[in-house]
């Protein structure tokens, strides 16, 4: 029987796939408005609001209507936390991922909430936005959510 090499031969490589893409009418005004300090979502023609907003309605197809300024306070709606954040999430400590539903929005924003502890999350508590210092339009125009009763501190 023949012997086996058994040292493996390896390269690094990044894969890939840079794109540019334009934010459009609909995604445009969201970021700028983040970076103007507020949260405006899309309300169908069915009257909800839609925050992240998008082109169309989600249920119908149909184009979506009036921007609507929202709450910059929201209820977590499902939560996951997040133990050891990875690089290039929005915290370098310890978080929580929520589906928080703003106030006058009828859908959850996918966010960061800094509550310090798993201990102290919980589906239905109050969030509120803390700002990024520095705006420029973008997501992480929102550094992260506070729990209100923290933020009023």
């Amino acid at each position: 029987m023949s012997e086996v090499d058994t040292n493996l031969l390896s390269a690094p490589y990044t894969l890939e796939y840079t794109y540019t893409r334009t934010t459009g009418p609909v995604i445009g005004r969201f970021l700028t408005s983040l970076r103007a300090g507020k949260i405006e979502g899309v309300k169908t023609k069915a009257g909800r609001v839609l925050v992240p907003p998008l082109e169309y309605d989600p249920d119908t197809g149909d184009a979506v209507g009036d921007f609507v300024e929202v709450g910059q306070s929201g209820v977590v709606k499902t939560w996951s936390w997040m133990a050891e954040p990875r690089r290039g999430q929005p915290l370098e400590r310890p978080f929580a991922w929520a589906l928080i539903q703003l106030d006058g929005a009828d859908t959850a924003l996918l966010h960061a909430v800094d509550a310090g502890s798993p201990d102290k999350m919980r589906t239905g508590m109050r969030v509120k936005v803390q700002w990024a210092e520095e705006k420029t339009g973008r997501i992480q125009d929102i550094a992260c959510f506070l729990p209100e009763q923290e933020a009023a501190k």
